[in-house]
């Protein structure tokens, strides 16, 4: 392998001659063969907003000329174009406050810059007016907040959206309810499908109101807070850049001293995110569950066909969207474990748990958005009850019995619904068998459309 010999303040170290990266972040590749996670893309793309962003900020605060700042956006704009991805190769586990991938960004803009004409140090020059203790949390927060509402509320809207047109499409259908996974009273079906619905609306609300918190930012607290090396109002001015650059409304942390140690915005944010995978577990329960059979099930519901199910048992097919959705949700439920961990450590001035905080976000996002994609385009979308064995159920159910107890009272309708199961026999039959009730008045009160 060819090699060109870079330095940095601990001396000189040999790096690929066909890569863009310097010396910390080769030292960082050699000192952490620490399993295969690489830092999240999106933390890449967020730092180059960001590096943009101070850029463009240091021209007009006289810390860099305005060729100098051109390179630096020039270069962190063909980074978010997925020209140079390859030129981050960080593995998570490395540096808590995440310096060696700041450093990694720092020195693939200036190796690109120089290219393209213009000297540029990583730490003089990328980094002017940062550290890593500032960049790090910002482009944290950025990355969260732009996958947020680039990724997982879109595609819960389109989820939502799928719901309410299965909702709309059987207005009068009744079905049996259940609650304790034993009959219930009757209920609509769009009524049940409108929960599912609402499942999904939800939490989508409460990751809209989180962004307000992940869209505050830590830059400009340099090293420990107080703005050390920073121009006055450089954390507003760079917020100011961010905002028209993302479209988000990046505001700056008012305390310093709790944006470079805290981590509660980002416990915040993925709490939603698990609120929405524990509501999606619930949704794909129930649609599988009322999809069992096709014969010795529920069988309430048909969902699409998508793959054989089975190796050894031929013609078998299985809820395969639906178990991939609650694989995803205990993950994300996981995560928000590992995250609530990490958040908690912010020792002195600085949380060190920065990298880990980011992968198991992102990987939430992710997971979170490409589930509900799949779930829709190949499950929910293909929904169709089974008419009638809804009705079948609805008319054999015991808990019909709820409707009479105004008329025959609570302890002569329990008394009813056991005799109809001890017996083997219908309601009405239990009813009249009893006296309480004439056949026509049992027909008359015992409507289900009237209990929905």
């Amino acid at each position: 392998m060819n090699t060109r010999i870079e330095h940095d303040t601990m001396g000189e170290i040999a790096v690929p001659a066909d890569r863009h990266w310097g010396a910390q972040t080769q030292r960082s590749l050699e000192n952490f063969k620490i399993s295969g996670e690489r830092q999240p893309r999106e933390i890449i793309m967020a730092f180059a907003f960001l590096k943009e962003a101070c850029a463009l900020v240091n021209a007009h605060k006289g810390k860099l000329t305005d060729q100098q700042a051109q390179a630096i956006a020039s270069a962190c704009r063909d980074i978010r174009a997925g020209m140079w991805d390859d030129e981050f190769p960080l593995v998570v586990w490395q540096t808590g406050s995440g310096t060696q991938t700041n450093m990694n960004v720092n020195e693939v803009i200036a190796h690109l810059a120089a290219e393209r004409g213009v000297p540029l140090h990583p730490n003089d020059h990328v980094n002017a007016s940062q550290s890593s203790n500032d960049t790090y949390p910002s482009a944290l927060h950025i990355a969260a907040a732009l996958s947020v509402t680039g990724q997982v509320l879109p595609a819960a809207e389109r989820l939502e959206a799928a719901f309410a047109k299965l909702e709309a499409a059987y207005p009068n259908l009744i079905r049996i309810g259940r609650t304790h996974l034993q009959d219930a009273t009757p209920l609509r079906f769009s009524q049940e499908v409108s929960g599912w619905r609402e499942l999904v609306a939800a939490p989508c609300r409460m990751l809209r109101s989180s962004l307000n918190e992940l869209c505050r930012l830590a830059i400009g607290g340099t090293a420990v807070g107080t703005g050390l090396n920073a121009p006055t109002d450089y954390d507003e001015a760079v917020c100011g850049e961010l905002r028209t650059l993302t479209g988000l409304d990046f505001q700056p942390d008012q305390n310093k001293f709790h944006a470079l140690t805290s981590k509660d915005a980002l416990v915040f944010a993925h709490g939603a995110l698990k609120a929405l995978a524990a509501n999606l577990m619930k949704i794909a329960n129930d649609i599988r569950w009322q999809a069992s059979g096709p014969r010795c099930g529920m069988g309430e519901l048909h969902i699409p066909e998508n793959e054989p199910g089975s190796s050894i048992m031929p013609g078998k097919v299985n809820p395969t969207q639906c178990e991939a959705v609650t694989m995803a949700a205990v993950q994300v439920m996981g995560n928000d474990a590992a995250i609530g961990f990490a958040a908690s450590q912010g020792n002195f001035q600085l949380n060190v748990f920065l990298p880990v905080s980011a992968y198991n976000f992102q990987q939430s996002a992710r997971l979170l958005a490409d589930a509900m994609d799949s779930f829709r385009a190949h499950c929910v979308e293909g929904i169709t009850p089974d008419v009638e064995r809804m009705e079948e159920n609805l008319n054999h159910s015991l808990m019909l019995v709820t409707c009479l107890t105004p008329k025959i009272g609570y302890e002569k309708a329990a008394e009813c619904a056991k005799k109809a199961l001890a017996e083997g026999i219908t309601l009405k039959e239990a009813v009249v068998g009893l006296g309480l009730l004439t056949e026509n008045e049992f027909a008359e009160i015992v409507r289900p459309e009237k209990m929905v």
